[in-house]
C-alpha cells in the first residue's frame, strides 16, 4: 500500500489523493436490489478480478425490509474469501436540505453512498428531463442548477455521517444527465463540496459505469485533497471489478 494512500473508513475501504488503487470496488449491486446477482455469486466475481475490497451498496430506502438478509448474506460470505466487505447502501437526497430517504435500521450497515437522481427543488424533485425543459424556457440556469445540486450534496453529506461513514455515489452525474457542463460547478461551489467531503470524512466514488465525475473534477477533487475510490456501480457480477473509464483518469 502506497505512502500516498490513506485508509479513510474503517473496513477496508481506501481512499487517496493519488494513484487509485484499482484491487478495490466501492460500489457494487446484487439482487437484492438494482443488481441482478446474489451476493455470493458477486463476491466470487470480486476474488476472480483480484479485489482486495468490496463494498456491497444496494439502493434501499424507508421501505426497504430486507436489510437484516442482506447483512447476513455479506456476513456469509466473507467466510468464504479474504477479501475485505463491507455493508452499505445507496440512499437519496431528497429534499434542498439535504433530508435523506433512509431505511428505518441503520445498525446493519458499514457506510452510506449518498447519490442523487432527481434534483431537489422546493418540494419538486426534478429528474434530467424536467431540469433540461427548466432551462430551455430560462426557469433555472446552469449555474443555478450546479448551485443546487452541490448545496443539496453537502448537506445530504453532513446528515449523513451523523449515522455511519460515508460515500458520494456518482458525484455530479446529474449534471451530464440534464446536459449541464460541469464547467457550471464554479471554483467556490467545488471548494465547498471538496471542503463537506474532508470535514465528513467522504469517500467520493468515481463511477465507472456512470462515467462520473468528469476527468476534470477528478483532477480538480484531487488537487483538494479529496479522497477518491473506484467504484464500478456494477449491476452484474461480470462488471465487477473491470476498469476501462478509470484507468483513463
Amino acid at each position: 500500500m502506497g505512502a500516498e494512500r490513506e485508509s479513510v473508513i474503517g473496513g477496508g475501504a481506501v481512499g487517496t489523493a493519488g494513484p487509485l488503487d484499482l484491487t478495490v470496488d466501492a460500489h457494487v449491486h446484487t439482487g437484492f436490489s438494482a443488481g441482478r446477482d446474489a451476493v455470493g455469486v458477486v463476491v466470487s466475481a470480486a476474488d476472480r478480478a483480484g479485489l482486495t475490497a468490496l463494498t456491497l451498496a444496494d439502493q434501499a430506502g424507508p421501505d426497504t425490509a430486507w436489510l437484516s438478509a442482506y447483512a447476513d448474506a455479506v456476513r456469509r460470505a466473507r467466510h468464504r474469501t479474504e477479501m475485505t466487505l463491507r455493508v452499505a447502501a445507496e440512499v437519496e437526497v431528497v429534499r434542498p436540505d439535504g433530508w435523506l430517504a433512509l431505511p428505518a435500521d441503520l445498525t446493519q450497515l458499514d457506510a452510506l453512498s449518498v447519490a442523487i437522481s432527481a434534483l431537489p427543488y422546493g418540494d419538486e424533485l426534478l429528474d434530467a428531463r424536467a431540469i433540461r425543459t427548466r432551462v430551455a424556457a430560462g426557469e433555472l440556469s446552469a449555474e443555478q442548477v450546479a448551485e443546487l445540486l452541490v448545496a443539496a450534496t453537502v448537506q445530504g453529506l453532513e446528515r449523513a455521517c451523523r449515522y455511519v461513514p460515508t460515500q458520494l455515489a456518482r458525484p455530479l452525474a446529474l449534471l451530464a444527465q440534464a446536459g449541464v457542463d460541469d464547467t457550471a460547478v464554479s471554483p467556490a461551489l467545488l471548494a465547498d463540496l471538496a471542503s463537506a467531503c474532508r470535514t465528513t470524512g467522504t469517500l467520493v466514488e468515481i463511477s465507472e459505469a456512470w462515467r462520473s465525475p468528469s476527468p476534470r473534477l477528478v483532477g480538480l477533487l484531487r488537487d483538494a485533497s479529496v479522497s477518491l475510490v473506484p467504484a464500478s456501480d456494477a449491476r452484474y457480477a461480470a462488471e465487477v471489478g473491470g476498469w476501462q473509464y478509470l484507468r483513463r483518469v
